[in-house]
């Protein structure tokens, strides 16, 4: 098998170091890479008369992925000391780059991410490919880490301060160009001319030598204007108090190292980087945004079935059928990832008002915030409009009408017949089984529901659905076209709500009960904001609508009466039209200039007439009544099979329902409570029924000590 890092010499005096591990996607540093590089930089290092080194990847569109985290989770729990030693081994290494005797320059062809910046980092200059797939950044902050192999001294005395502190706080990643722009890259070159670009670069510098310019100033502390690092200081102060409080303390800690190791030697900064990633590697946090991180690594490899005993095809062309927001949103993150779709409606005006809202959203440029009017022509060419027989030829059809059996089987009649024989109907419902949904139909195992969230260009999570007949084959592509179009997708069984809204109902209906328990909207909504959900229950009613949510209500009743507490507050508000922010007034008032939430009287008295006592409660009792009875409703889904994995539950609601990634996931948090202490944390809220009583599962983890994940 070959190296994943070997040495050639392109020219007598020129080293070149090639990343390429055997059999995988990706470049990844885990500990016999680092060992295997470090015997090549001896190697370089011995040799007489080296004008240069280049480091490159033979993946094309893929550098460096940066460390394995794998491995380095195995560390948790381990003594301080050989933590800071970890950050140290990889911040020495890298360092050598900085002090060979021949000049360093990085090739980044692609993908560049954590330690492969941090490498890159510290190399002499660094050459990055033109190509729209590079992507080079530091997203330590994700996993409530900061760069730890030498990114927070680098990239501050590269970029400078302020640029440095944007880039490593947001986690995010700059593309070739901006690379250039912002000083991070000494050239832009086509792929296939990085080499010979890194080439001229190392020639240029043996003349004039500025890289040992460079070397001595990167050692060196910042100069910095006490009046501008205060400013930085305030305006980063407020873009904290606005964050969430698990994401706040992460960000101010790493902020504040940056900002005070600027002003120190680069020698002095390595040694507290590498202590402040060993505290915040010890953090619950860290824990938990590592295990979010798994999750969406297995299910980028999770093919939705089983046994997958063959090859899914890319999706060629895609039938969208309803152009309302639903499919068009669909409809636009297709052709965005270059999937070539034809979009229909019975409303020919909807369709023509549609089409702009499609090519809008799907040139949108998460980088520059707005849309790239350059993309559209590319984009417009994939996308098809007309009538309903437009989309016959096409070898996946989602259909996106009104939510009602009737048309939707009506619209499957027609269409069904003159679809290929191998192709895949799917329905976006987010409430009718789907077992039903196929009643009738000539090849029900080549049907399955794609319910997507709203909004789809930022929500990522897609419930693939399995009804009673549906193949296996059937899932696996439609698991293969979510992910073709960029999305996450997690298979559960048919069923009442599916998975994701059967979990956030209980939290909804317990936040109405907590209202009817005398709770003022801005305790309950307070305390979900402090667990770490993005909004209130209150506030998320009137962004769902509250007609919406009755209609909803009124399923999950039907489908489980003896766990629902059926309120006569959400029709009362419905009756009065205040259906939320749609009409402008819910459980708030939107009717003014910036359509933000405003607290309304009128509210208050309609509380008053549907209040049945006033119970004095802590924040900390209002987030057990809100999250304990998802918990018990995530037993069930298990004990039923409705939910394939543990791991897909709390996958489905950090990314389909916003449930605080630094809790790691419900079932995730549930394992750092404990089953018996979760037991007694139910115990004092048995009176209010069913909706509180303990599952088996529950009972039985807490008599073996075992664990959701183990």
């Amino acid at each position: 098998m070959p190296d994943a890092v070997s040495l050639t010499w392109p020219e007598p005096d020129i080293a070149l170091i090639t990343f390429d591990q055997p059999e995988k996607r990706v470049n990844v540093l885990s500990r016999s890479v680092l060992d295997r590089f470090e015997a090549l930089l001896n190697e370089v290092e011995s040799r007489a008369g080296v004008a240069g080194l280049i480091v490159r990847s033979a993946k094309p569109g893929q550098f460096l992925a940066g460390a394995d985290l794998t491995e380095i989770s195995t560390k948790a729990g381990q003594p301080r000391e050989q933590i800071v030693a970890l950050a140290g081994r990889g911040q020495s290494l890298w360092k050598r780059l900085s002090s060979l005797p021949a000049m360093t320059v990085a090739a980044i062809d692609g993908v560049c991410l954590g330690g492969g910046t941090e490498l890159a980092l510290w190399c002499d200059a660094r050459v990055v490919s033109d190509s729209s797939a590079t992507r080079i950044g530091l997203p330590e902050i994700h996993l409530g880490l900061l760069p730890g192999w030498g990114g927070t001294v680098r990239a501050p005395r590269i970029l400078g301060l302020a640029p440095a502190v944007e880039w490593i706080l947001n986690g995010e990643s700059m593309d070739g160009r901006e690379a250039v722009k912002k000083g991070f890259a000494t050239d832009a070159a086509r792929p296939d001319d990085l080499l010979t670009a890194s080439l001229r670069r190392i020639r240029e510098q043996q003349a004039t030598q500025d890289y040992l310019r460079w070397r001595s100033e990167w050692e060196n502390p910042i100069e910095l204007d006490p009046s501008e690092v205060e400013l930085l200081r305030l305006a980063w102060r407020e873009r904290l108090v606005s964050e969430l409080p698990d994401r706040t303390t992460v960000r101010s800690t790493v902020f504040e190292h940056l900002v005070s190791t600027a002003a120190e030697t680069a020698e002095l900064a390595l040694q507290r980087e590498a202590e402040t990633f060993s505290v915040l590697f010890a953090s619950p946090t860290c824990a938990a945004l590592l295990n979010v991180h798994f999750l969406t690594d297995r299910n980028k490899r999770d093919p939705g079935i089983d046994h997958a005993a063959f090859k899914v095809p890319p999706i060629r062309s895609l039938g969208v059928i309803g152009a309302g927001i639903m499919g068009a949103g669909i409809a636009s993150s297709a052709i965005r990832r270059g999937v070539a779709t034809v979009i229909s409606d019975s409303r020919r005006e909807a369709v023509q008002a549609a089409v702009p809202r499609i090519l809008e959203e799907a040139a949108y440029d998460k980088a520059k915030r707005a849309t790239d009017p350059s993309r559209t022509p590319s984009l417009a060419a994939l996308l098809s409009v007309g009538a309903e027989a437009a989309v016959e030829s096409c070898d996946f059809v989602i259909e996106a009408v009104v939510e009602d059996l009737n048309v939707k089987q009506q619209l499957f009649a027609r269409l069904e017949p003159r679809l290929p024989a191998d192709a895949i109907l799917a329905s976006n419902t987010s409430t009718i089984p789907i077992s039903r949904l196929a009643d009738g139909l000539q090849r029900p195992d080549r049907f399955c529901g794609m319910h997507f969230f709203n909004p789809v260009r930022r929500m990522k999570l897609v419930e693939v659905i399995r009804g009673d007949q549906t193949s296996d084959e059937t899932i696996a592509r439609a698991v293969g076209l979510a992910k073709q179009i960029g999305k996450m997708p997690v298979v559960v069984n048919d069923g009442p709500g599916f998975m994701v809204n059967r979990l956030l109902f209980p939290y909804m209906n317990e936040a109405i009960e907590l209202l009817h328990d005398g709770i003022t909207i801005e305790q309950i909504d307070r305390s979900a904001m402090a667990f770490g959900m993005p909004l209130g229950p209150i506030a998320l009613y009137d962004m769902v609508g509250l007609d919406t949510a009755m209609y909803a209500g009124r399923t999950m009743y039907n489908a489980f009466p003896s766990r629902v507490a059926a309120s006569p507050l959400v029709p009362a508000m419905v009756k009065r039209g205040r259906l939320g922010q749609k009409s402008g007034k819910g459980f708030f008032n939107y009717e003014n200039p910036r359509k933000s939430p405003e607290t309304d009287p009128a509210v208050a008295k309609i509380l008053d007439d549907y209040t049945r006592r006033h119970l004095n409660l802590t924040d900390e009792q209002v987030t057990h009544r809100l999250f304990l009875p998802m918990l018990l409703e995530a037993t069930r889904l298990l004990e039923e099979h409705v939910a394939r994995d543990v791991r897909d539950i709390d996958l489905g609601l950090i990314y389909g329902l916003g449930f605080p990634a630094a809790k790691g996931g419900l079932l995730y948090w549930a394992d750092t409570v404990g089953a018996r202490q979760l037991l007694a944390m139910l115990d004092p809220l048995a009176a209010l029924g069913k909706r509180m009583e303990p599952t088996n599962r529950l009972r039985k983890m807490a008599e073996t000590g075992s664990t959701f994940y183990r």
